[in-house]
């Protein structure tokens, strides 16, 4: 199988490409959780053409896109943005925003594919954290990648689930 995770910028080919992909993912990661209406408007909302252009074009964001061969099949977001873990807030980490990947190709190899690229873009800092929803399959990943499920919990910033910190410090 070969595999590439690769950055993606903001073209309207890039965006276009993320938008199909992010909103399938998200679909496929939400819909037996919240009401169809919700979900339809965090799509709206979370990856609407205007929203999409200023996250993808945000000195503050990179976006990635993994491949099976010249297929997308997940990406992820890395940013210094968001609310960090309590026992975080003086740390200089960033921030594993969105990590999805298509069910159908949801394998392990994919998966460290696209985290090990994560991995490499925060190797100058202090750790990377991620907020995720706590029934998330990809916690477990997360944890035995060597994330450390903090004790926090709290809402999900966008949709009424209950959320987890996971925190992998350089050192750990």
């Amino acid at each position: 199988m070969e595999i590439t995770t690769k950055f993606i910028i903001a073209t309207e080919q890039g965006r276009s490409l993320l938008a199909t992909l992010a909103k399938e993912i998200a679909t496929e990661k939400f819909t037996s959780l919240i009401e169809p209406q919700q979900l339809e408007d965090y799509i709206e909302k979370k990856f609407n053409d205007k929203n999409l252009i200023a996250e993808m074009n945000s000195m503050s964001n990179q976006w990635l896109v993994v491949y099976i061969r010249d297929t997308p099949v997940g990406y992820a977001c890395i940013t210094s943005n968001g609310r960090k873990p309590k026992n975080q807030e003086e740390a200089r980490i960033m921030r594993i925003a969105d990590f999805g990947i298509l069910k159908k190709y949801n394998d392990t190899l994919i998966r460290q594919s696209l985290l090990e690229k994560c991995l490499a873009i925060g190797k100058s800092y202090d750790g990377l954290w991620i907020h995720e929803y706590k029934e998330n399959p990809l916690v477990a990943f997360f944890e035995s990648e060597g994330f450390v499920m903090q004790d926090e919990t709290c809402q999900h910033e966008e949709l009424p689930l209950s959320s987890v910190f996971l925190v992998k410090n350089k050192h750990s």
